[in-house]
């Protein structure tokens, strides 16, 4: 089966001077704007995980070691 992607198209507003540049070095704008918007997206995803890897680990941290024993030994008889 093959699942087609949709899109939708976004622009940006650049001078003229650029625009003349990018053209004269061959740099496709879209390829550009892709791509930091991709590695835009991955950044502020890995932040929103660590940020909740932190409030996790806090809540982890207040559970004591004995009842994460005795956790691992109730789901191991559980099997």
């Amino acid at each position: 089966m093959v699942y087609l992607k949709k899109y939708v198209t976004v622009s940006a507003k650049i001078d003229v001077e650029l625009r003349r540049k990018l053209a004269k070095l061959g740099i496709k704008p879209s390829e550009i704007i892709r791509k930091a918007l991709e590695k835009e997206v991955e950044e502020r995803m890995k932040r929103q995980l660590y940020k909740k890897i932190g409030e996790a680990s806090k809540i982890i941290a207040k559970v004591e070691r004995d009842e994460w024993i005795k956790a691992i030994r109730e789901s191991r008889e559980q099997r």
